[in-house]
């Protein structure tokens, strides 16, 4: 690391604390709660938050907890943000923290963010070497729900106004230590669709006197498979997959229907315009062209994740202040994945960046994968990153 780690005070205490919040984080993985159910890690987070004397406040999209903390006669306040939410995932790791809900299991490192984001509150409450306002900012639903859109449009920022919000996500690949982040795309925009094949059942033996959907889905699936290659301008880049297809019951029968669902990711709106408009088009066409009918349901989800280019820059500058410039990638590839923590960029300036998990050992293994955990080693660089960025962002006197 860059810091003098016997010098910094912050560096210290957060490796004091770090054996109470490997604890705290190993709670919120036994204990994993789905979108909007995050009723336990929410009540942990508000009685940890008030035992600091940071003000709570609850409601915001059912689960979601903002911490409020102040400190000098500073005007300015930033947002701190970090996701709570675990996944409908069979944990198949052996370690005492495994999970104890069947079918839910923190896969993706929500515990170890809303852990981080925990140690930085403590310090910065003890420390107050700040001037102004930090909101922590709690957010249920990250996964496939939306979370992070309903505390926007539940007026988040109308009632906790920020000059910039900030969020962090730890990805496996990246070393411990080692930090990622750019300006502009950081995650793709992530859309769902599905569509129904109405045609004609009978018969198996009897094909020439019914119309097969599953012949009709399965042109389509290819037709489909042309619209970046042949469609979308080559510069660009998207991704257009059919994740599911479903048809009849049994063998000796030509079904009535096929249906036919799957996920689009892309990072230019006029490129989501121009694929939804093809899936309409190709569905409807081909399906007539059989004699059958088609119908296209496209439900817009989550808008790329867009860095603003000022915050980015001091992101950047804390993180090679802090870590040193070769742990900070500051040009790396955008992932494909959705971020619902877009929605709070679009009402907000400010900055998201990942934090290495690991490039070898248990801790490389990749998120959503039931093998995986957070790696407890990343809870103080985490933590001591939110505290220099709010340091920095808010100077005291």
């Amino acid at each position: 690391m860059h810091i003098e780690k016997q010098t910094d005070t912050a560096w210290i205490s957060l490796q004091e604390t770090h054996k109470k919040f490997t604890q705290i984080r190993h709670d919120i993985h036994r204990h994993p709660e789905t979108a909007f159910e995050e009723f336990k890690t929410a009540d942990l987070i508000a009685e940890q938050l008030q035992s600091w004397g940071i003000e709570v406040h609850r409601g915001f999209a059912t689960t979601g907890v903002v911490g409020i903390l102040k400190a000098g006669d500073g005007d300015d306040a930033i947002g701190l943000r970090a996701d709570m939410d675990a996944l409908h995932l069979d944990e198949m790791n052996s370690f005492d923290h495994k999970s104890v809900h069947q079918g839910r299991m923190h896969g993706c490192g929500h515990d170890g963010h809303t852990t981080m984001l925990l140690a930085a509150a403590e310090y910065l409450a003890k420390s107050k070497n700040f001037s102004g306002t930090v909101y922590f900012i709690f957010q249920p639903a990250e996964e496939n729900e939306g979370g992070g859109k309903v505390m926007v449009e539940e007026g988040l920022f109308d009632k906790f106004p920020v000059k910039a919000v900030f969020g962090m996500h730890n990805i496996p690949g990246i070393p411990l230590g080692s930090f990622a982040v750019r300006p502009g795309a950081m995650m793709a925009g992530y859309d769902r669709f599905d569509i129904t094949i109405k045609a004609k059942g009978g018969h198996a033996a009897m094909p020439d006197k019914f119309i097969d959907p599953i012949v009709i889905a399965t042109d389509l699936v290819g037709a489909i498979n042309t619209i970046v290659s042949r469609n979308m301008n080559p510069m660009h880049s998207a991704v257009v997959s059919v994740t599911r297809i479903a048809a009849g019951e049994t063998y000796n029968v030509i079904p009535e229907t096929a249906t036919l669902a799957g996920t689009v990711r892309y990072f230019n709106i006029d490129d989501q315009a121009l694929i939804q408009q093809r899936l309409e088009t190709l569905a409807v066409n081909i399906a007539k062209a059989y004699g059958a009918t088609a119908k296209v349901e496209y439900r817009v989800g989550y808008p790329p994740t867009l860095n603003s280019v000022d915050e980015t820059a001091i992101c950047t500058d804390v993180l090679i202040d802090v870590f040193g410039a070769d742990k900070v990638d500051k040009e790396p590839e955008p992932l494909m994945a959705g971020e619902d923590f877009a929605f709070m960029l679009q009402k907000s300036p400010g900055c998201y960046v990942w934090a290495g998990n690991g490039s070898e050992g248990p801790h490389s293994c990749m998120v959503h994968n039931p093998n995986y955990d957070f790696n407890d080693e990343l809870i103080p660089l985490g933590a001591l990153y939110w505290v220099k960025l709010a340091e920095k962002l808010l100077p005291s006197d």
